[in-house]
């Protein structure tokens, strides 16, 4: 006999302006909480530290995260020049310091390096698994690592500003996968001043941005009521990057069943896509002359 969840079959997504000093984690919990949701997830882990963009999928949403964790993500964020943190952020502790300050012309020429594709070294301190381990755990334990370089795409990468002589602010469009912690650090290293983030927001990720998003005091007030219900988004969302493939009635049933089902495309034999009946995703799929054969249904 099968486990009976808790909870409500609650589905969409709600998008959440994460405060500093609170894990992504410790958000999904309390989001889960508030809607008595059966299940949760996020797509996209935020630094504690971090504040911004914070996509919180319930229920069958959480099977699109990770079309919106592919997705490209904005970030502000401003570099204190100067020193070099053991975290790469100013929580950590000071390692090592520069009296040397670039002039805005050698940021901007430096800035050039760190677009397109490029490859990039994790932080000590991040999620990055080392033999089963996470690199934050050993990184507090004393252990230094080396940590392969992983490929990332940025879309942008370009300065906003310069408070003073010791700070720059920038704004970097990305893909998956990326560290701006890794970027103040390497960018640092490049200019020959060393550096470090002082703070850190994600404005957008995929379609979702930061004017759209609830405070945890919103969150908090609104527990266990109509109104935060009010607040979800729809599945669909998710899968705004993948091309809808309209089903038909009898595809539709075929597909909740998950066999494949008949659909009206115009597309490459292969291609992903996603079925819908009136609107509403019933499946995630490839396109296989003429039918839809899923990958993930949508069970609502």
């Amino acid at each position: 006999m099968g486990r009976i969840k808790k909870g409500r079959a609650v589905t969409g997504w709600l998008i959440v302006d994460k405060p500093a000093g609170v894990t992504s984690t410790a958000i999904v919990n309390k989001v889960k909480w508030a809607l008595s949701a059966q299940k949760a997830g996020h797509a996209g882990t935020l630094d504690p530290d971090a504040t911004g963009v914070l996509a919180v999928a319930l229920g069958e949403a959480t099977k699109t995260i990770p079309y919106i964790t592919d997705a490209l993500k904005c970030y502000r964020f401003r570099v204190t020049l100067g020193a070099q943190t053991d975290t790469d952020d100013a929580s950590g502790k000071v390692i090592a310091t520069s009296n040397q300050r670039p002039s805005d012309a050698q940021i901007e020429a430096a800035l050039g390096a760190f677009r397109g594709d490029i490859m990039q070294v994790p932080p000590q301190y991040s999620a990055v698994k080392v033999d089963g381990d996470r690199a934050y755990d050993l990184a507090r334990e004393g252990e230094q690592m080396d940590l392969a370089a992983r490929p990332l795409w940025v879309e942008s990468l370009q300065m906003l500003g310069r408070p003073d002589p010791d700070h720059v602010d920038l704004e970097m469009v990305c893909g998956k996968g990326g560290y701006v912690r890794s970027i103040a650090r390497d960018l640092g290293l490049a200019l020959g001043c060393l550096g470090h983030v002082q703070w850190l927001r994600r404005t957008w990720s995929g379609p979702f941005k930061a004017e759209q998003g609830v405070t945890l005091d919103q969150i908090d007030a609104e527990a266990k009521t109509e109104a935060l219900d009010g607040r979800l988004l729809p599945l669909e969302l998710g899968l705004q990057d993948l091309p809808e493939f309209p089903a038909t009635p009898e595809g539709a049933a075929r597909l909740r069943n998950g066999n494949p089902g008949m659909v009206i495309a115009n597309a490459e034999w292969g291609s992903e896509g996603w079925a819908s009946l009136n609107g509403q995703a019933i499946a995630v799929g490839h396109y296989q002359g003429g039918e839809l054969h899923p990958s993930r249904v949508f069970n609502r």
